[in-house]
């Protein structure tokens, strides 16, 4: 375990994003993922990934059915750019069925108890499933993304799971990640040039207006400032 720590933290030292990653990939002979929900972030992450070639990183996204046709002509574009599959999760398709016979098709309107039994069963289930045996688990959390994250730091142990978070882009800004994309021409989600930041499934997902904090987006109806499904206890 300190010797992995180790590792994250040498490569944490690297000066650029591609370093960073490669570093990880020629050093750590555990097993390594890294999710991506297609959401600018994470396009910035899947290119310095898939553009380098780095074989030793799994990328993996969790496909819950309620995603935007946005996201998935994203994805296709991403496969197509970088000549690469990138591993989908579903739900449990029994306990989903179960679910939606019992409570309807949109019950996370009514109430916040069925909203968050909703995201564990098609969002936090196929991600445990994810990643199994993993020792390390690339995110695009940023400090920015809200109050909530402001504190997180570039590498964290995720106690729960039992490995630890790799979060390279925690310091980028808003500005960073679309300067990036846009140098390195990576396909990236309509959606965010229609005001929506923080992209989800799209019941459940809004654009924001100017001055709204990032995740306004997400789950507009619950009155919480701490708004998460349960991927990321931060």
């Amino acid at each position: 375990m300190n010797e992995l720590k180790n590792i994250l933290e040498k490569a944490a030292k690297q000066s650029n994003l591609e370093e960073k990653l490669l570093f990880l990939n020629n050093y750590i002979n555990n097993k390594i993922v890294f999710s991506t929900s297609f959401g600018f972030e994470d396009q910035v992450i899947s290119h310095a990934i898939l553009s380098q070639k780095l074989d030793k990183i799994e990328t993996f996204t969790l496909d819950t059915g309620r995603v935007f046709q946005e996201t998935y002509n994203t994805w296709n574009k991403t496969e197509l750019k970088y000549l690469s599959r990138i591993k989908p999760f579903y739900p449990p398709t029994e306990e989903l069925e179960k679910f939606v016979e019992k409570n309807g098709i949109n019950p996370f309107y009514d109430s916040i108890e069925l909203r968050k039994q909703c995201c564990y069963i098609r969002k936090v289930i196929p991600l445990n499933r994810a990643l199994k045996e993993a020792s390390v688990w690339i995110t695009g959390l940023r400090a920015e993304q809200s109050n909530n994250r402001h504190d997180m730091h570039e590498i964290e142990f995720d106690e729960e799971r039992q490995l630890f978070k790799f979060n390279p882009l925690i310091d980028f800004t808003t500005k960073d990640c679309f300067d990036y994309l846009k140098k390195n021409r990576v396909p990236y989600n309509p959606l965010h040039d229609k005001g929506f930041i923080s992209i989800g499934c799209a019941p459940c997902t809004r654009a924001i207006n100017e001055g709204e904090d990032f995740r306004a987006g997400r789950w507009w109806w619950e009155d919480q400032s701490k708004k998460e499904c349960g991927l990321h206890s931060k």
